[in-house]
């Protein structure tokens, strides 16, 4: 049985609506014709964030998201760690709320597990109209 699970690290943090994102995730992996087995969220500082971007990444910038894939084929598994604390300055500095951008930073994740990058400006235009077209179906 496939499962979406959040978790918090160093943040106190509360995602709304759990059931809501849950279906509302299982569905964006259905468009994209995949399916998963277990997608964690962990929602963290961005210490936490960092630790791991030096530890797994040898990166010693601050980020919003980390994905980690551990997908064979088109059945997605992966851990999402996104630091709450860039997600909240994201948010202000694009003028939208916080709730918004939590759920454009998860489903950004997801369409990671799914293939899709985002380093070349085509990749990151691509991830962006998929970012927009699932966020413009959530009904919550």
């Amino acid at each position: 049985m496939p499962e979406i699970y959040f978790f918090t690290e160093q943040t106190s943090f509360v995602l709304k609506q759990k059931s809501l994102v849950k279906h509302w995730i299982s569905n964006c992996i259905g468009s994209e014709k995949c399916s998963f087995s277990t997608i964690n969220f962990i929602f963290c500082s961005d210490k936490y964030l960092l630790n791991l971007n030096k530890s797994y990444l040898n990166h010693s910038t601050l980020t919003d998201i980390i994905t980690f894939d551990y997908s064979v084929k088109n059945q997605l598994s992966g851990d999402i760690f996104i630091s709450i604390e860039r997600v909240k300055e994201n948010a202000k500095s694009l003028k939208i709320n916080n709730k918004n951008e939590v759920h454009r930073v998860m489903i950004h994740g997801v369409l990671h597990l799914c293939g899709y990058g985002d380093k070349s400006l085509k990749e990151k235009d691509l991830m962006r109209k998929r970012e927009d077209k699932y966020l413009s179906l959530r009904t919550f």
